[in-house]
């Protein structure tokens, strides 16, 4: 058995595609078969040991953006990017062609466009899933030709074809089983937090975000005076964060409640969730989905709808539910976000009963039920092929 795995260059398309490795090696482990080859078709690797730990096999794909901001530089490299396309929409067709893949599993972004259209002239099976409440454009594409849609918001089906809508499953995100549960035992002695104070964790996205950096520097002797900080900085941004924070705080009687790291491995994000009495963060959808999971309340800033088509939606859509606050990037002062944060983590039957509201947000097993649905076509589809109209 061949899988092919394909999305976009974000974490938020790469680490689901892991959890359904995971989840496909899981199930092949249970019932004895013979693990399956699997490959990763993208623009560029992301996570070298990720794809190694999970026996993922990396095949270049190349991809062009399509920007959507009206600029006449972004319209030159819209249709440069469209030849880079073109290329690989060549390339992924001499690979599927000579392996010929039993089926495929995209999570969308612009790399994944090359890979499925080359998949749809050869004839194999295709499983998209849509983790945003408002499906991106590769995601619209593929789903004129995907034999199973999956999604995480209701709201994402109505945006689909309505020729298509009977492929459509809502089963949530796919998360990582090292993520997906924090670790509450011992987290605030192996992170060195103070024991008599609340913890606020602060996650600006996979590379960090220099606005919320920026209001939380600003920050940091109000959030410190009542509270342990975490924060993900970024990789670009930490030795930055770092030199600011040492000179805002100085002599500070709290400095020692700041804790900023570039970047938070699965374990260290394990103990940090354990942690943490309120969360602040982006609202990706994967976010999102870790929120729910951990059970915590949270303070939701998405990115602007003028660069990110999805997060404004997503945030309100959990807020929804009464697990969350959203602060949209334009309001948040440094002043508003210590006061929210501080509401909070003082009422805790408020902070109990957002976390509750929180983990009944994401339905099932993500991973395990695209797992199943992409072995049982992969299994039968050469000998014998699904109707479209069934759902996962």
């Amino acid at each position: 058995m061949k899988i092919v795995l394909t999305g976009g260059g974000t974490g938020g398309h790469f680490y689901p595609l892991i959890a359904i490795t995971e989840a496909i090696h899981e199930i092949v482990g249970e019932r004895r078969l013979v693990p399956p080859q699997i490959y990763y078709f993208a623009p560029a690797p992301y996570d070298d040991e990720a794809l190694f730990e999970n026996g993922i096999v990396f095949v270049k794909i190349p991809a062009g953006k399509m920007r959507r901001y009206k600029a006449l530089s972004n319209t030159l490299h819209n249709i440069l990017d469209l030849g880079l396309t073109a290329l690989g929409f060549f390339e992924a067709l001499l690979e599927l062609f000579r392996m010929y893949p039993d089926i495929i599993i995209s999570k969308g972004g612009y790399g994944s466009v090359p890979v499925v259209l080359a998949a749809k002239v050869i004839g194999i099976p295709i499983i998209i899933h849509e983790s945003d409440s408002k499906p991106g454009r590769a995601n619209l594409l593929a789903s004129r030709f995907a034999t199973r849609i999956g999604i995480a918001f209701e709201a994402a089906a109505l945006a689909f074809p309505p020729k298509v809508r009977g492929n459509i499953a809502l089963v949530g995100i796919p998360i990582r089983r090292e993520v997906a549960r924090p670790e509450v035992e011992g987290a605030k002695q192996e992170l060195g937090l103070d024991q008599n104070a609340p913890t606020v964790l602060i996650l600006g996205g996979s590379t960090g975000s220099a606005r919320i950096n920026e209001t939380v520097l600003t920050a940091l002797p109000d959030l410190v005076a009542f509270a342990n900080v975490i924060h993900q900085t970024g990789k670009k941004e930490i030795e930055s964060v770092k030199s600011t924070s040492s000179v805002i705080l100085g002599k500070n009687p709290h400095a020692e409640r700041y804790h900023p790291f570039a970047y938070l491995s699965a374990q260290s994000i394990r103990r940090a969730a354990g942690a943490a009495d309120i969360i602040i963060s982006r609202a990706g959808s994967t976010a999102i989905a870790e929120l729910s999971l951990w059970k915590k309340p949270a303070i939701l800033i998405p990115i602007p709808e003028s660069l990110s088509h999805d997060q404004r939606t997503n945030a309100y859509a959990y807020a929804h539910t009464g697990a969350a606050e959203v602060l949209e990037e334009a309001n948040m002062t440094p002043h508003v976000l210590v006061s929210e944060a501080k509401r909070i983590t003082s009422n805790h039957a408020l902070a109990q009963s957002m976390g509750q509201k929180g983990g009944s947000f994401m339905p099932g097993d993500a991973a395990r039920l695209i797992a199943e649905e992409a072995l049982r076509i992969a299994l039968t589809h050469e000998e014998d092929p699904l109707p479209p109209q069934q759902s996962v």
